[in-house]
């Protein structure tokens, strides 16, 4: 028994295939590749910068406009349900506001 646990078997002159770890392709080699984070910065080279702000926010600003157009198509295609949602959510502002 092995406890579920999936066993690799070599049969009669076959070599066992490597194990490869999910989302990093070998370079043929048998070995991953190294990733970025596992390879050593030179103290000289200045530190990786986060992605910067601007891109987070052009993706929201692209989201909202996405999100829009699709609150109007919506309203035009079905008003009486897009008019009971956009009562729903009036009704839940009012709920969550405080005086």
């Amino acid at each position: 028994m092995t406890n579920g646990m999936a066993e690799a078997t070599v049969r009669d002159g076959e070599e066992p295939e490597p194990r490869r770890r999910r989302g990093i392709p070998d370079s043929g080699t048998g070995l991953p590749r190294p990733r970025a984070e596992d390879t050593p910065v030179p103290p000289s080279a200045p530190a990786p910068v986060p992605p910067p702000d601007l891109e987070r926010r052009r993706r929201r600003a692209e989201f909202l406009r996405d999100l829009k157009e699709a609150r109007e198509l919506r309203e035009r295609v079905q008003p009486r349900r897009a008019r009971v949602a956009r009562m729903r959510r009036q009704q839940l502002r009012m709920r969550s506001f405080r005086w």
